[in-house]
């Protein structure tokens, strides 16, 4: 797994441990707020020690650095230049009346191509420029302006962290240089070279599935595209073709892993890294693939989206916050307290991430001596049907989370299930989510004899980050299995009245908890209902052994030492701040002329294994005559 959210790098369960801090070993806490100190460049690790922001040696980060840290990931006040004073760049229509004629000089090239029918242009001595003469009456005209923003609780990565200058990027949108860093940060953080995996593999055989929910709607994509018009900025030749909400895959194919095999991406809304999950699942499960990088990058906090989202009802906004705690000023501490699942609340926070991680075929990962973080078995899938509200819930989830306990009771039985698991939920902190997930999870819990089922809700600390929500889940249950600590929920500070508790257990500090399955639950606006089910790597092992020996196992574990010593040493140094992107433009650019294309198989110069044509016919087949006829 890699990625980048609120709480900082997924490898290493560095985010993970962000969320549990104080419930970590004394170590491990310095360790870690160390390492986010280095993401965001308050300190590096260089050959002659650690250097402050500066360039001065230090002995170590500092607990003023820490606290820095502390204060800048996660929820907080928003920190984007465009929500900072003055305002968020607006216009503003305005009718104005002209007592005088109106009479001012312009750049010849700044007039309207279809002039006003009452103005009146003449040359100047400049050919640059003109002079227009507008008589006196009603004047129309766009005021630039500069809007207070209504909601100023964000989960932006972690402050002073830039993923485009990691890298040769040119305007790319900031979801796609979030993307090339968190495929980048899994690769890495595998252990596996990538070029030996390669080779091995029919290329066919490796695919990708990343996307997220909304697209690239900052001005380097279509945000900058569809307003250049009336903003009057000229359109790029980038912004359309890097809008496209699958443009993660492309990116992935094209400049990071050199991939011809399946792509795509699977948008739906906030469960969209698990359609992605699932797509990947479901080609290693038919044959079709033995390799699938999974994952979403979305990045919206964006004057636009964020003023849809509150428009709609959805965020929490200063005005619903003040009126929530009674209060007549926020301060960066309540905006820090601004999620706040199952507990009284009033919208959720909008939030940026990018989550990737790399699936196997069960051989395959043996074989390579992959480090199994875990499994998933399955994903689950169902609309709502009819409803009212095209953005209300509806039934689906239902469905989708009783299948996945049925099947964690299948694989693993009716006491794993009750006693070992528990549920990663949406938790968006909005009052419908809390009466209706709730009422699901209660239902789920009591028709399967739940009666405590723990409840995960990470949007407390990192928001919603929209199709990378569910990726944001689960990885973070990968780190609970890692250190057996499921993270709390530190804004409940009572459990609402309507929230359908009975069955369900919420906490707000780090509970210790060994579990062996844990579900990823999605309920995604437009009825986009998701559940995943994720095993923990022992059981994974387990459910290994069985089916392919205690022999093939010891072999696996020999051939892991060497995976895991080369993770370990990308994991030591992106601690210390280092990180080199995997970003290959413009190299071994194939066109066709040069490849060696067979009836049966087609050579591609660079890739170790031909391209099997031979596929799976299910239909039958005629014989000459019959298909003649």
């Amino acid at each position: 797994m890699g990625g980048i959210n609120p709480a900082g790098r997924t490898s290493g369960h560095q985010a993970f441990r962000r969320t549990v801090l104080d419930a970590l070993p004394t170590d491990q806490k310095r360790h870690t707020l160390e390492s986010l100190a280095a993401l965001m460049r308050l300190a590096i690790h260089t050959e002659q020690g650690w250097q402050n922001d500066q360039g001065e040696p230090i002995e170590a980060p500092t607990e003023t650095l820490f606290e820095r840290v502390l204060n800048h990931t996660l929820i907080r006040r928003n920190e984007d230049p465009h929500f900072l004073a003055p305002g968020m760049p607006a216009s503003r229509q305005a009718e104005m009346a002209l007592d005088t004629p109106l009479h001012f000089t312009l750049r010849r090239r700044q007039l309207p191509e279809q002039l006003p029918a009452n103005w009146e242009v003449s040359d100047t001595e400049d050919a640059r420029h003109v002079k227009v003469s507008v008589p006196a009456g009603v004047f129309n005209a766009l005021l630039p302006d500069a809007q207070t923003p209504k909601v100023v609780a964000a989960a932006q990565l972690p402050t002073g962290f830039d993923p485009a200058s990691l890298y040769r990027s040119v305007h790319h949108p900031r979801g796609l240089s979030m993307a090339i860093f968190a495929a980048s940060d899994c690769l890495g953080a595998s252990g596996l070279e990538w070029e030996r995996l390669r080779e091995r593999l029919d290329p066919d055989k490796i695919a990708v599935y990343a996307g997220n929910s909304i697209g690239q709607l900052d001005e380097a994509g279509w945000g900058g595209l569809m307003k250049s018009l009336v903003s009057g900025n000229r359109a790029t030749s980038k912004q359309m073709p890097l809008g496209y909400a699958q443009m993660p895959a492309d990116f992935l194919n094209a400049y990071v892993l050199g991939s011809v095999g399946s792509t795509g991406a699977a948008l739906g809304a906030c469960a969209s890294f698990l359609y992605n999950l699932r797509l990947g699942l479901q080609d290693i499960r038919e044959g079709r693939a033995r390799v699938v990088m999974v994952g979403t990058a979305d990045a919206p906090i964006t004057p636009e989206i964020i003023e849809g989202f509150r428009a709609m009802g959805a965020l929490a906004d200063d005005a619903s916050l003040k009126a929530l705690d009674a209060l007549e000023l926020l301060t960066d501490a309540d905006y820090q307290r601004a999620c706040r699942p199952f507990a009284q609340n009033c919208g959720f926070t909008m939030a940026e991430a990018s989550q990737f991680v790399m699936l196997m075929d069960d051989t395959l990962a043996l074989e390579t001596g992959a480090d199994i973080l875990g499994a998933v078995p399955d994903v689950f899938v169902n609309a709502d049907g009819f409803k009212r509200s095209i953005s209300a819930p509806g039934i689906g989830n239902y469905i989708t989370l009783g299948k996945a306990a049925a099947l964690v009771r299948d694989m693993l039985g009716d006491t794993a299930l009750k006693q070992r698991t528990f549920v990663h939920a949406h938790g968006t902190s909005t009052p419908k989510n809390r009466t209706t997930e709730s009422h699901v999870l209660h239902e789920i819990a009591r028709a399967n004899g739940i009666d405590a089922w723990p409840v995960v809700a990470i949007k407390a600390f990192i928001g919603h980050s929209q199709g990378s929500a569910a990726g944001d889940q689960l990885t973070s249950a990968l780190g609970s299995f890692q250190h057996d600590l499921l993270p709390g929920i530190p804004t409940l500070d009572a459990v609402a009245s309507d929230v359908h508790a009975e069955r369900l257990r919420f906490f707000q500090t780090p509970l210790a908890f060994k579990a062996d399955a844990s579900f990823i639950n999605a309920k995604g606006f437009g009825g986009n209902n998701a559940t995943g089910v994720v095993l923990s790597p022992s059981v994974t092992e387990r459910l290994l052994e069985k089916r392919h020996g205690d022999q093939a196992m010891q072999a696996w574990r020999a051939r892991r030492e060497d995976v895991r010593a080369r993770s370990k040493a990308y994991l030591a140094q992106a601690d210390r701040g280092h990180y080199a992107p995997r970003y290959q433009f413009g190299e071994a650019v194939l066109e066709g002329p040069e490849l060696g294309i067979d009836m049966d198989r087609i050579h591609i110069p660079g890739y170790a294994q031909p391209v099997s044509l031979t596929v799976d016919n299910p239909f039958g087949r005629l014989d000459d005559e019959e298909s003649a006829s």
